[in-house]
């Protein structure tokens, strides 16, 4: 019992923080970013967004690891299910897409600062990439959120 209360508390509060960057790079991070000065962002990025990405995958992977960790122990309903199985695309997609072209990124920030050259044009790639990738997360976390709030309150469904 016990044991259970614990994996869920932590498959709430990972959830959270994993869907609050969420919130926060698309509502806060990409619009400033948008608008900021060419000194300013890459001070953001190179900065900012370390920190930030890496507490968003690893949330990520303690929400599903710990949700995963659940679906044994509760009863499993539609709702639990679709939800599960976004929130797991979801992870896929913050871990084998946003993760890797969010390194480069961060790569070619690193490599223009350190050797004092303009920023590569494939940067603008892989930024479209992740802006892309995070866009659907974004997207598909209304109704991951909507499902697995239902699976607890409308299970019936």
């Amino acid at each position: 019992m016990m044991v259970s209360l614990l994996i869920r508390w932590v498959h709430f509060v990972a959830g959270i923080a994993w869907i609050g960057l969420l919130y926060y790079f698309n509502w806060v991070l990409a619009p400033f970013l948008k608008e900021a000065d060419a000194a300013t962002k890459r001070k953001v990025i190179q900065g900012l967004l370390p920190r930030a990405l890496l507490w968003f995958r690893w949330s990520a992977l303690l929400t599903v690891v710990a949700g995963g960790t659940l679906l044994g122990r509760v009863g499993l309903n539609t709702p639990l299910l679709i939800g599960a199985s976004l929130g797991f695309f979801m992870l896929l997609n913050t871990w084998l897409v946003i993760w890797p072209h969010q390194q480069k990124v961060l790569r070619l920030y690193a490599e223009s600062a350190a050797r004092g050259t303009p920023l590569p044009a494939v940067l603008t790639l892989h930024e479209r990439v992740v802006s892309a990738a995070t866009r659907v997360n974004f997207y598909l976390s209304f109704p991951t959120l909507l499902f697995m709030g239902m699976s607890a309150h409308f299970p019936q469904f």
